[in-house]
């Protein structure tokens, strides 16, 4: 038995199916049986976890891979940008705040289903009714998210690179502000950390372990600390670098606070500068002999010799 995710739209979420064709990959088509009639669809992910739920309605099959005149069938560009202009028309009829994404026809031509992103929830019921009465379809209406709608339009990331959600993350997690805490970036503005989607960015979560086990390593702040004899409160974390930011208290009175940058790593990088700068010193005097006799002033002087007097 082989499982397949499929989905029927780029925003839409997708579907598991079983197959009997073990040579499907990512990114066939094939056509299967829905309640509405014959829908085409595309393979995005071959399951390798066949472990199913026996309480769960049995899954359905995928009826055979799509042929050319299967893909023939699909509506042209220009029927799709009708449709959504129709449906845009009627939705400012009845004042409903959207704003449509895309259009996805059913293979049998007997479905219609558009794509929205709106503030809140929308009351289309009356939309959904006319847009029936006009295409003689049965219409349905889904709301997508702003993530859903970045990744169906593609663009690419303040990295220059094409988003995360477009390439490589088939599935939406979620990505808070404890991720960009942790990494020190919320001062920053939310700006300079939200995506296209105007959401957090997907690659704060990338890192955020990392950064979870390096801020693990650092006194929390309002530590009181001991730096080199003199007494202190931690009053900031540098993650990557391993420091922190120590406030001292001003020796005499009427004297500002002295805050401190602190390696908590500076006794074992001193160590190690210190064995390196024994082992070069014991490697130089061979070196300097060398180079005093390979000088171009101690050839000279070696070669040169007083011309004789006539």
């Amino acid at each position: 038995m082989n499982l397949v995710q499929i989905k029927f739209s780029p925003w839409d979420k997708s579907y598991t199916f079983e197959t009997n064709d073990p040579t499907l990959a990512a990114g066939d088509y094939v056509v299967l049986e829905t309640e509405v009639g014959e829908d085409l669809g595309q393979v995005v992910e071959i399951l390798t976890d066949t472990t199913l739920d026996p309480e769960a309605p049995p899954l359905k099959m995928v009826k055979r891979r799509a042929q050319k005149n299967d893909l023939s069938r699909l509506p042209s560009l220009a029927e799709k940008e009708a449709a959504l202009e129709i449906c845009q028309e009627r939705a400012d009829f009845y004042q409903l705040d959207l704003k449509l994404i895309d259009v996805s026809f059913s293979l049998g031509g007997n479905r219609l289903n558009f794509a929205f992103t709106a503030n809140g929830r929308i009351d289309f019921r009356e939309l959904v009714k006319d847009l029936t009465v006009r295409f003689s379809k049965n219409i349905r209406l889904t709301q997508i998210g702003a993530r859903d709608e970045a990744r169906f339009s593609g663009d690419c990331g303040a990295c220059g690179k094409p988003l995360c959600c477009r390439t490589f993350v088939k599935d939406f997690f979620s990505v808070t502000s404890e991720m960009a805490e942790a990494q020190q970036v919320v001062h920053r503005g939310s700006e300079r950390i939200s995506g296209m989607c105007g959401r957090l960015m997907c690659c704060l979560s990338f890192e955020y372990e990392g950064y979870q086990e390096l801020n693990d390593k650092l006194p929390p702040l309002g530590t009181r600390v001991n730096v080199d004899g003199q007494r202190g409160v931690v009053v900031g974390h540098h993650a990557l670098k391993q420091a922190v930011d120590v406030k001292f208290p001003g020796s005499r009175e009427g004297e500002r606070d002295l805050i401190v940058r602190v390696d908590l790593n500076r006794h074992q990088k001193k160590e190690a500068a210190e064995k390196k700068a024994v082992t070069e010193k014991k490697a130089t005097p061979e070196r300097a002999d060398n180079r005093k006799k390979n000088s171009p002033r101690q050839r000279s002087a070696r070669s040169w010799s007083p011309k004789k007097k006539r």
